[in-house]
């Protein structure tokens, strides 16, 4: 046989077996990235159905510019405030700085990550098949930070319960204590058995100020106590609701992430656990006002008096169990000064904003008092101009797609009044229903 045709058909033969190995590595069509601008890689999962399309959600990848190694990913299920921490550039650029990676998947495949449901296989088929795509191989084995919001908010820690040596920190928002009963989907939290923990692995729990709820924290406490190897941190978002990621906690979360990637991270890629005797201690948050779930307890218990203060964890003064784990004196010390920030501070309510909808669908009007601001929290909409008491926002085919009645067509806004020294800082969500069809 001559020599060209040896070539050809080895060459042949190294095309058919790339194309199988792909196939075979790659668990789904590849999609085109979605029009938001953020993400450079997209799969489709498989083994999943979304009800509320039909079909396989998407995953989509953000990588830091020139990336050469990703050492860890952030990854988080549609629901809402997902999309404004990803949207938030001083967060990728912070995520860059330490080589980490976003991967956003929607819709959401799995809310309380419940193995007999297929979740575990899903993730890690989509992990492989967005690590090949991507050329990032890496990514298929790579540390995950889980990040949940809500509905989304119990997944995270069950998520590090059946995956405790990849999981690098878990970053709970606006939701939920690890093995919760007011799971924020609304329905039974998953059993974890009778060895299963997350003992060493760094988990957040955010709940905002404007949503407080005793009965959601008291079960972050008792599982302190319950499992004393676990490393718990805890923060109010002092003058926030339920629907937003301000830039100051954006800059917590990615502070906590580059916390747990210092102490965790080893050479070799392994995470190292974390003992909570070499950390922090500092008091739980206490609401200078009376708590919404209605126990009868007095006002005065919950303000914020004389706190103890923040301190190593063995020369703690306060009551251990009234307290929660921080990795070190700088973390202690930021959520004590967030904090700060709205004690004895005045509440500055406003009319809820106003809102028209163009005739074509395409435009939406928001009016607001002077000295408000109006930010997307999710959706189809991108601000297009504002003014001092109007804030005009433009209709545009983000990720989601256009066949999802649930998302597709609902866009969530948030207003804000900032706070100054006499008052907090104010709140107000906006939903908007848009029409359907959206695009002509």
């Amino acid at each position: 046989m001559k020599r060209n045709t040896i070539l050809k058909r080895l060459l042949s033969l190294f095309i058919t077996s790339l194309f199988i190995t792909s196939s075979l590595l790659t668990p789904s069509l590849l999609h085109a990235v979605g029009s938001s601008g953020i993400y450079q890689h997209s799969v489709a999962l498989s083994g999943y159905i979304s009800a509320e399309t039909g079909k396989a959600p998407t995953a989509y990848l953000w990588i830091p510019d020139g990336c050469k190694q990703v050492q860890a990913v952030v990854f988080a299920q549609q629901n809402m405030t997902e999309e404004m921490l990803f949207r938030n550039p001083q967060f990728r650029q912070k995520m860059a700085q330490h080589s980490t990676a976003l991967l956003w998947v929607a819709p959401w495949f799995s809310q309380n990550w419940d193995p007999s449901t297929g979740s575990q296989q899903i993730f890690e088929e989509m992990m492989t098949a967005i690590a090949y795509q991507s050329s990032h191989l890496e990514i298929a084995t790579a540390p995950i930070i889980p990040f949940g919001h809500s509905a989304q908010a119990t997944f995270p820690w069950n998520f590090a319960a059946w995956n405790p040596g990849r999981t690098l920190c878990i970053i709970s928002f606006h939701g939920d204590a690890p093995r919760t009963n007011l799971c924020g989907y609304g329905t039974a939290n998953v059993e974890w058995g009778r060895t299963r923990n997350i003992d060493g692995i760094p988990g957040l729990m955010i709940e905002g100020e404007y949503e407080w709820w005793e009965a959601r924290v008291r079960p972050a406490l008792a599982f302190r106590m319950m499992y004393p190897q676990s490393c718990i941190s805890f923060l109010c978002d002092a003058g926030s609701g339920h629907f937003e990621i301000t830039p100051e906690t954006a800059d917590y979360i990615a502070l906590f992430i580059h916390k747990a990637m210092e102490q965790r991270l080893q050479p070799d890629g392994t995470l190292k656990p974390l003992l909570p005797q070499d950390g922090w201690l500092a008091c739980r948050y206490n609401p200078d006002s009376q708590p919404s779930d209605g126990d009868g307890a007095r006002d005065d218990i919950f303000r914020i008096a004389r706190r103890p203060s923040p301190a190593p964890y063995a020369d703690y003064q306060g009551d251990p169990h009234d307290a929660f784990w921080y990795f070190d004196r700088e973390m202690a010390e930021l959520t004590e000064s967030r904090y700060a920030e709205t004690l004895g501070k005045l509440s500055r309510p406003f009319d809820k904003p106003s809102y028209t909808i163009s005739a074509d669908g395409q435009t939406v009007s928001v009016s607001v008092p002077k000295g408000v601001r109006v930010e997307v929290v999710s959706g189809p909409l991108r601000l297009h101009s504002s003014s001092a008491t109007r804030f005009t926002f433009k209709v545009y085919p983000y990720e989601c797609g256009l066949d999802n009645p649930k998302r597709s067509f609902t866009a969530w806004l948030i207003a804000i009044r900032d706070g100054d020294s006499q008052y907090k800082r104010a709140v107000q969500p906006i939903e908007i229903k848009l029409p359907n069809p959206l695009l002509k």
